[in-house]
């Protein structure tokens, strides 16, 4: 099948979820997760696979045991598509990530380093400024309240240095494409916007053999 949007049910599922988030709500309507969620997100990973990689949609239930919040299901699906690349729809409307949100100690110390480089550095100040000028908004996850130790607190790049993890965002409102296949080209054209942003994080911060904290 061919993607083509997420109907107005899907939406009606999340906004029933968030009011009653129950085993009794999720089992008398579990097909429509199935139909008119599950399907189109699959179908959308599965078309952008060939492009940008594997796809993995994330299990619909709720990991509780350190959350102080007992409700058992996730009010929005999520997928990564490839190694730096998250789709995610709830009832606010469609969002979409790029980068990696967590960073371990030496993927952290890698990045720092790249940043603090007056040629990388400067590198990544371009094309964070790029990516912004574009739509998406960029996030730095667990930023630090001053400059990490061993950098001055005046450098350039602070910001950046503070941060230790780094992602693009942007979110899409409910509005009536949703329901259309012209949706795959949000997330297309959002994809290929932080294509150099996921370019230097992975010949700068990532391990050769794999991503540990990709989006």
């Amino acid at each position: 099948m061919t993607f083509s949007g997420w109907p107005e049910e899907a939406l009606d599922f999340y906004d029933g979820l968030a009011a009653d988030n129950s085993k009794t709500y999720w089992t008398e309507n579990k097909a429509v997760y199935t139909d008119k969620i599950l399907k189109p997100m699959t179908e959308l990973t599965e078309e952008l696979a060939e492009e940008f990689g594997e796809p993995k949609i994330f299990r619909p239930y709720r990991d509780v045991r350190f959350s102080a919040d007992k409700s058992p299901y996730k009010t929005h699906i999520g997928a990564t598509v490839g190694e730096m690349l998250y789709i995610q729809l709830s009832a606010e409307g469609l969002g979409a990530g790029a980068g990696m949100w967590h960073l371990e100690s030496d993927q952290l110390a890698r990045y720092r380093e790249a940043v603090a480089d007056d040629k990388t550095g400067a590198e990544l100040e371009r094309i964070t400024a790029a990516v912004e000028r574009a739509g998406p908004s960029i996030h730095g996850h667990g930023a630090l309240k001053s400059a990490p130790r061993g950098y001055a607190a005046d450098h350039p790049r602070v910001t950046l240095l503070r941060y230790k993890g780094l992602t693009a965002w942007q979110q899409w409102p409910v509005e009536a494409w949703l329901e259309t296949a012209s949706a795959k080209d949000r997330i297309l054209t959002f994809f290929r916007t932080t294509s150099l942003l996921r370019s230097w994080l992975a010949e700068n911060v990532r391990e050769l053999t794999k991503i540990k904290g990709g989006i």
